[in-house]
């Protein structure tokens, strides 16, 4: 059986690119240079330890009861997992496609489009008074059909270009969502035994998340050239991509939930859980399951998706408090009485 490593490397390499006729695209062949063993060994360790200590932050907010009271009634659940797993990779697919990204820019595109929801988005959905209950049951549920989802629409996508569905290591993928499930386990059952400590945990895995982002692009950094990162993350189709994506997941989870007649809060929710994607699961498998040189500094095109995922979500956070604020409709007035001699007295309104 051929090795999936080695094929990405074939449609990925320079010589395939410039002699293949049948690529979609036009593109220019890039060479990327491989970086020192230790440093590429920092980053892989890092990115792993990350996703480990974030998934046991995000096991750390799920509550069996919970997750049983939403499967008993599935209909924001069933809402939520389409909106996840039909309009973002669609979106990915649809940007790299109008974007004429090139065979290494819409693969990473592509995976990012398709992996589950973060515990980011347990946040945002937080500050827009979200339904919580909701929002933690979805992450969950996306976190497990990911197992079979993203492989399969990784594959499907694929198909829209040319010589691309062979490139994709599914096995490597697959085995890095299994592992995913370990530390979220952990997770679930500190929740279920050892409650006290869900909260710290869950507070010291996100400052290691933001400080590693940090480590990790300032790494990147020094070791690749400012130069070359900046070229290749900067340009402006992946970063029309990195804007685009977050925002219509935010907007067509908000529709979509709207047409099914959710409540506010699960409205609400269901946005933020369809924009938000698990940037850590996305960056450790590009870094883990490519070759260097063939994903080159492209393994951080999810730190740049997170910069406007937050951003655009912070936007949407202030228009909500501000519409809320001022233009909140007024309560009713409740009339209140009191009884004296048998007749009723007015005595206030609240």
């Amino acid at each position: 059986m051929e090795d999936p490593i080695d094929t990405a490397m074939a449609v990925f390499s320079d010589q395939y690119l410039s002699s293949n006729d049948s690529l979609l695209f036009n593109i220019t062949p890039t060479h990327f240079p491989p970086l020192p063993p230790i440093i590429d060994q920092t980053i892989s360790i890092t990115t792993i330890v990350i996703l480990f200590i974030t998934m046991v932050s995000l096991g750390c907010t799920m509550e069996v009861p919970k997750i049983k009271a939403h499967i008993l009634k599935p209909k924001g659940v069933a809402i939520a997992v389409v909106a996840q797993f039909g309009v973002m990779p669609l979106t990915a697919f649809s940007l790299a496609k109008v974007l004429q990204l090139g065979p290494v820019e819409a693969v990473v595109v592509l995976i990012c489009g398709c992996c589950p929801g973060g515990s980011l988005s347990n946040i945002l959905a937080l500050s827009l008074k979200g339904d919580m209950n909701l929002s933690i049951v979805m992450t969950t549920c996306s976190t497990v059909l990911a197992l079979g989802m993203m492989p399969l629409l990784l594959y499907l996508y694929c198909q829209g270009f040319s010589n691309l569905e062979s490139a994709v290591p599914y096995a490597g993928i697959t085995l890095a969502l299994v592992m995913t499930l370990f530390p979220c386990g952990i997770g679930i059952l500190i929740n279920y035994y050892r409650p006290q400590y869900s909260k710290t945990i869950t507070k010291v895995g996100l400052s290691l998340l933001l400080m590693a982002t940090v480590v990790i692009g300032l790494l990147a950094g020094m070791t690749i050239g400012g130069m070359d990162l900046t070229l290749t993350l900067l340009s402006p189709p992946l970063m029309a991509t990195a804007a685009l994506m977050p925002l219509i997941g935010y907007t067509f989870g908000y529709v979509l939930s709207y047409l099914f007649k959710l409540n506010g809060s699960g409205r609400r929710t269901i946005s933020m859980e369809t924009g938000c994607q698990n940037i850590q699961l996305c960056s450790t498998i590009l870094k883990v399951a490519f070759p260097p040189d063939v994903i080159g500094p492209l393994y951080l095109f999810p730190m740049i998706y997170i910069v406007f995922q937050v951003g655009e979500a912070l936007l949407l956070i202030v228009l909500f408090r501000v519409h809320r604020r001022f233009f909140k409709t007024p309560k009713t007035e409740k009339q209140v009485y009191d009884t004296v001699d048998g007749n009723q007295i007015h005595i206030s309104s609240v």
